[in-house]
């Protein structure tokens, strides 16, 4: 299965599995962009990622965070 940069929720699963108790705000959007093609299953390259399609991923990736870790 390929993912791709607009696929929020597969995107921000696996970036929650492997960064699991970093706080996803305190993530920039450029780190975003360096991680994710190292993700498994991505097929996409960093210069396809706007910054809205980062937003995207990094709220859902905070919803997951919270609701493992609650709000903090």
């Amino acid at each position: 299965m390929s993912i791709r940069w607009g696929d929020a929720r597969p995107l921000a699963g696996l970036l929650f599995e492997r960064y699991d108790t970093l706080d996803p705000r305190t993530v920039r959007l450029a780190d975003m962009r360096k991680w994710v093609p190292d993700l498994e299953d991505f097929e996409g390259r960093p210069d396809e990622a706007n910054d809205d399609m980062l937003r995207d991923i990094q709220a859902v990736w905070f919803d997951l965070w919270q609701s493992e870790y609650g709000q903090k």
